[in-house]
């Protein structure tokens, strides 16, 4: 984790490689709608005729099928950033009916984002919008309880097996109480729609039928989301600082990364893999990252890039070494208490 120093690039001197793609296109936009949403429903036609042959075929189909959902999340991402159109009243009203096809609260979501965002890599502002990592010192001074329960929720199989299902099926049907009265009116209409859209499937097709294939597709979409969102905020060298030294820049061009994908599932998350330069600035929609990245020398050296395969040893990067500047795994925790 290295902190900010003085030569570190500003946004003014970096304005100049930002500002012709921070801006929204409706004919992209929309073009995004139609090649992932559309797609999106004709699998879920696929899958509901399938279900009278096999439902090994339904369960190949529901993978493609999470995928796209996955793509249809980053437009619904994009429009929380005010990004994919133009309009902000376009954005507000896609992303409420995109939400409620991922699950999401759109209000809700994109406050709590937007806190992310303006905090991420803050030692002094974790834990809204961010996969809370603890500190070594945090962590040494916890009860037992509380450092299993720790344990649990950085396991692989808790975040990434059961987390999509807490997340989404259950954690975004609450209101979050430090949110404010406009949020939590929405997450009413949220919650609402999304039952009205549960019970037409439900009386289409069956409550059993329905849950077989809503279930794999949202669980597989979540964990494929929840990984990404991971493993771009942690991995070796990562930034971190309390507010006192805490830089914007540098929270966003070493405290995110740059996650090379195989240009298939590049076109599937939506370009996110290109995170620095989306938090750098949140204004550039997705169809724009890669041009941003490549018309910028500073996007391709200032950035910790991750391979495909390589993104797998951050996993069990679990607490932050403060005074030694650095992630570490649970193993290393004896370690780094005798640096100290």
């Amino acid at each position: 984790m290295n902190k900010s120093q003085v030569s570190k690039p500003t946004m003014n001197n970096l304005k100049p490689f930002i500002a012709p793609y921070a801006k929204a296109n409706t004919k992209k936009a929309i073009i995004q709608i139609f090649n992932s949403v559309i797609p999106y429903f004709v699998l879920w036609g696929l899958m509901i005729w399938s279900l009278q042959y096999s439902y090994w075929i339904t369960f190949g189909l529901s993978i493609l099928a999470a995928l796209f959902l996955v793509r249809v999340f980053i437009l619904f991402h994009d429009c929380g950033h005010n990004s994919l159109f133009p309009s902000k009243k376009m954005n507000a009203l896609i992303g409420f009916f995109i939400g409620v096809l991922v699950f999401t609260p759109y209000e809700q979501w994109s406050r709590t984002h937007a806190i992310h965002h303006a905090s991420s890599g803050n030692l002094d502002k974790r834990g809204i919008g961010d996969v809370m990592t603890l500190t070594v010192d945090e962590y040494i001074s916890k009860p037992a309880i509380v450092k299993v329960g720790y344990r649990l929720f950085r396991h692989p199989l808790v975040m990434f097996i059961l987390g999509p299902v807490y997340m989404f099926l259950i954690s975004h049907r609450f209101p979050r109480p430090i949110l404010g009265k406009k949020e939590t009116r929405f997450q009413i209409y949220h919650n609402l729609a999304l039952l009205a859209l549960i019970m037409i499937m439900v009386l289409a097709i069956g409550w059993k039928e329905y849950i077989v294939i809503q279930l794999p597709v949202i669980w597989i979409a979540g964990a494929v989301g929840i990984w990404l969102f991971f493993l771009q905020h942690q991995f070796e060298g990562v930034y971190w600082a309390e507010s006192a030294e805490w830089d914007y820049v540098a929270s966003a061009l070493e405290g995110a990364s740059y996650y090379e994908l195989p240009k298939w599932l590049q076109w599937f998350s939506g370009n996110i893999g290109f995170h620095h330069i989306h938090h750098l600035s949140p204004k550039i929609p997705n169809y724009y990252l890669e041009a941003c990245y490549k018309n910028g020398e500073i996007f391709q050296k200032k950035v910790r890039k991750i391979s495909f395969w390589e993104g797998f040893q951050s996993v069990g990067l679990d607490l932050i070494d403060v005074k030694n500047n650095r992630l570490i795994r649970f193993r290393d925790l004896k370690q780094a208490v005798v640096n100290e």
